[in-house]
């Protein structure tokens, strides 16, 4: 039986379409990478503990993933194409929470309220993606995650060049990326509106069968430990790497960020490449490559001087990345016709574990130090051998 993938589709491979929710997702998550970006400044400023900083994440990613699947299960059912460019509205008012905050309750609010605005976006600009694919899903998948991943790497840089010199209050700056999301969105959902709901009945008379219960079980059982050991290692990344860095090489906060945008940017390029050889080689290959290709370099980072450690890092960006467009179209394979349900829980999965993640390595840097946190997380990729539990959706990827 064929797949989903290799069915003849209806359209072509939508680039304007697929390039504006990418447009879309760089501005969201070029906003999302803002806030752990000004971390150090936070701490400072409000004389906070790392607890209290892995708090703050925990409260802003909790918030986004508890609230992505419920949302993509529901508009499954009962599409509301004009929840996106609303969800966006809420991160412009978190963004004005966060310049203008004044105490550390005002912090987790301003952080809860653009975790709302990101459990919106996720799951509606992922099926717009799907629906454009021409039955691309993979290429689709992965043109629209490295929107987000570039603008997870352009928002260090941006705020060690707008926000780490002016103070808190330019943190406003951001919602100009706000107000520009909410105009490509809108234009998103008048697409949808006039050709969208064609595409999705397409699809859904094409998609495979997927796989049985306990073949989905098993699936779910593993992705959820992939995802464990991907997201809590970026984890230490995007929250923690500046504070490495700074503790154990003497560098300065603007010094630290260019450290940290050169990551991001090689996870934005993993990323771009892991959908399309997913197309071709299937999503199980890209999955094992993604996870034992990096364990090396993981286990050799916390051991490195400076300048290696820069190497590693680009390294271990560029060849982790590619696993999340694989694993996030795969779920899509296992269960077809809840594209909104699979693509929230995928990206409440991320942000859930990613929180969680942060809060604990906030823990345990307060009690053994950031550079102990290094030297344990580096052994998390070797959890991908849980790969060969994975089994295949049905109908092999051509």
């Amino acid at each position: 039986m064929p797949s989903a993938a290799a069915e003849p589709p209806s359209h072509g491979f939508l680039l304007p379409i697929v390039g504006g929710a990418a447009l879309a997702h760089l501005l969201n998550d070029m906003i999302q990478a803002m806030l752990p970006s000004i971390f150090p400044m936070l701490k400072a400023g409000f004389s906070l503990s790392f607890g209290q900083i892995g708090v703050i994440a925990l409260v802003y990613q909790i918030t986004a993933s508890l609230l992505q699947p419920w949302i993509g299960l529901y508009t499954d059912k009962h599409p509301k194409p004009y929840l996106l460019p609303c969800g966006m509205v809420m991160t412009l008012i978190g963004i004005a929470l966060l310049a203008t905050a004044r105490s550390y309750e005002m912090l987790l609010l301003a952080a809860s309220v653009v975790g709302i605005g990101s459990a919106t976006f996720h799951p509606e600009a992922s099926r717009i993606a799907r629906l454009a694919s021409g039955g691309r899903f993979g290429t689709a998948q992965s043109t629209f995650q490295v929107g987000g991943n570039t603008g997870s790497a352009l928002g260090p840089l941006l705020t060690a060049a707008v926000v780490i010199p002016y103070g808190q209050h330019a943190v406003a700056w951001f919602m100009v990326a706000a107000l520009a999301a909410i105009f490509v969105l809108y234009r998103l959902t008048v697409w949808v509106l006039h050709h969208g709901s064609a595409k999705a009945k397409g699809l859904a008379r094409n998609h495979a069968p997927g796989l049985d219960r306990a073949g989905v079980l098993r699936a779910v059982i593993v992705i959820c430990i992939l995802m464990f050991a991907k997201f809590v290692y970026i984890a230490s990344f995007t929250n923690y790497f500046t504070f490495y860095l700074m503790e154990r090489f003497a560098l300065d906060v603007r010094q630290s960020q260019m450290f940290l945008f050169m990551f991001l940017a090689a996870v934005a390029a993993g990323t771009f490449a892991g959908g399309p050889v997913g197309d071709r080689i299937g999503r199980k290959a890209v999955i094992w490559i993604s996870f034992l290709g990096v364990a090396p370099f993981a286990l050799a980072l916390p051991h490195v001087g400076l300048a290696w450690t820069a190497v590693l890092a680009v390294l271990i960006g560029l060849v982790m990345s590619s696993a999340f467009a694989a694993l996030v179209v795969y779920a899509q394979e296992a269960v077809p016709g809840r594209v909104g349900m699979v693509s929230g829980l995928m990206f409440g999965l991320m942000f859930g574990i990613g929180g969680i993640g942060a809060a604990g390595l906030g823990k345990l840097a307060d009690t053994y130090g950031i550079v102990w946190v290094y030297g344990l997380v580096s052994f998390l990729p070797l959890l991908g051998l849980a790969t060969a539990f994975l089994p295949d959706t049905r109908g092999k990827q051509r």
